[in-house]
């Protein structure tokens, strides 16, 4: 039975902390004890440690950011979706509700997701500084119109020199995010492969490539005008200029909390993308 839960809600969003709210008065009324924060306020992330479930409320942002925060504890998570589309959400508040016996019963299927770890060394002898992400890791330009050179190694051999907007590293679950919209492929979010795919590349190899699972991507960095890393869509950080960033499948995991079979993944994922491109062709109109 489910003891001790950490609700995480989107700051931005009245709606889903007025609904992480009423959650907490669900499991308070079961028996379960629960912490309610903003998902970006470090003062949510302690009671973590003793928590059997971390609850997401918002949209993917919200998920991610929950995903980082959880990896020491390896806690379960569950994603519910206020957003738009919520790829990475697994039901919609109404369900949640739907479900609520089931959850403090802890009668659910886990589904274990890969994650990417980067180690940056900015060239000048400092340590390495060292990321974790769901979705990806990406090192891209940091002014418009100017692309970035970056040399790609994959287990110590060189593959290409590219000249870029960016270069994506993601995961099976990133492969539906910023990687897809780059012309990357999809993965099965179970699988155990990175993906890395060139951004707006010139004159090299543009084709995404997927690796093993115990693969290492190397990029060394070279800009006069500036590079970032982004981890997750949520962290812009300096790049300098001879950096060098080492991809690999991190050793941290996300453990979803899932009711429906995995078999549903391509129907939901074809039903998404055909409303967004709907409500794209309905803002145009």
């Amino acid at each position: 039975m489910l003891k001790r839960a950490v609700i995480f809600h989107h700051p931005q969003s009245e709606g889903a902390a007025a609904f992480a709210r009423q959650l907490a008065q669900e499991f308070a009324r079961r028996g379960v004890q629960s912490v309610v924060a903003d998902a970006w306020d470090a003062a949510g992330i302690e009671p973590i440690a003793e928590a059997g479930l971390l609850v997401c409320i918002g949209g993917d942002g919200t998920v991610l950011r929950g995903a980082r925060v959880a990896i020491p504890h390896s806690v379960p998570l569950l994603g519910v979706n206020m957003g738009r589309l919520g790829f990475l959400t697994d039901m919609s508040p109404r369900d949640l509700f739907n479900h609520i016996e089931r959850i403090v019963a802890e009668d659910w299927r886990l589904e274990e997701r890969m994650m990417v770890r980067g180690d940056l060394t900015d060239g000048a002898g400092s340590p390495p500084r060292e990321y974790h992400g769901l979705n990806d890791i990406v090192i891209s330009r940091q002014s418009p119109g100017r692309p970035i050179y970056v040399d790609l190694r994959i287990d110590g051999a060189r593959v290409a020199r590219y000249r870029c907007d960016g270069i994506i590293v993601s995961t099976p679950t990133g492969s539906t995010g910023y990687s897809l919209s780059a012309g990357g492929p999809i993965l099965a979010p179970t699988e155990e492969h990175l993906v890395v795919t060139p951004v707006s590349a010139h004159l090299a190899l543009g084709r995404s490539l997927v690796l093993e699972h115990a693969s290492t991507v190397e990029l060394r960095v070279t800009s006069d005008y500036g590079a970032i890393l982004n981890v997750d869509g949520q962290d812009d950080l300096p790049v300098a200029s001879g950096a060098s960033l080492i991809c690999r499948a991190s050793e941290h995991t996300t453990r979803f909390v899932r009711f429906r079979e995995p078999s549903s993944f391509y129907a939901d994922l074809a039903e998404k993308l055909e409303f967004q491109l709907s409500s794209a062709m309905n803002q145009r109109a």
